[in-house]
């Protein structure tokens, strides 16, 4: 990890970045769920699963949204400041064993209402080891304009 500055002038509409893949794990869903205190079986009874349609268990949302965004925390600019997230959806389940990777495209640039800033939506896709995409959300970012910099 390193320090970068960009600015809202820096970022290009178009501009995509794209992370390694990270297999998730058994650790990943005790911990998790012991982080949330989200039980459900869907999550946690392999022998439960094994009963219903999708016969294993599935990743919590919150947990493969959670380890995606970690993944795309690669650099601190000091210029930009995360505002949240939008369109946040599961698109489909991750189960142990899977590898994800995580493809950020910079969709939209604008103006903000205080005039030294400017939002820039990252648009976040993570998919599988098979190319599918399982979960799809907006990062929107307060970036500082270099024209009000103080020299």
């Amino acid at each position: 990890m390193h320090i970068k500055s960009q600015f809202y002038e820096d970022y290009e509409l178009g501009h995509k970045r794209e992370t390694l893949g990270r297999t998730i794990t058994e650790t990943d869903f005790v911990v998790h769920a012991g982080h949330t205190g989200d039980y459900f079986p869907h999550h946690m009874d392999a022998e439960w699963c094994a009963t219903q349609p999708f016969k294993q268990r599935i990743a919590h949302g919150t947990l493969t949204f959670a380890v995606g965004i970690g993944m795309t925390a690669t650099e601190i600019n000091p210029e930009a400041f995360s505002k949240g997230y939008d369109r946040l959806r599961f698109i489909k389940p991750v189960h142990i064993g899977d590898t994800i990777r995580v493809v950020v495209t910079i969709s939209e640039k604008k103006e903000s209402k205080h005039a030294h800033l400017g939002h820039v939506n990252e648009h976040v896709e993570i998919f599988n080891q098979k190319d599918e995409l399982v979960l799809v959300c907006d990062h929107i970012l307060l970036a500082k304009k270099k024209e009000f910099i103080e020299d």
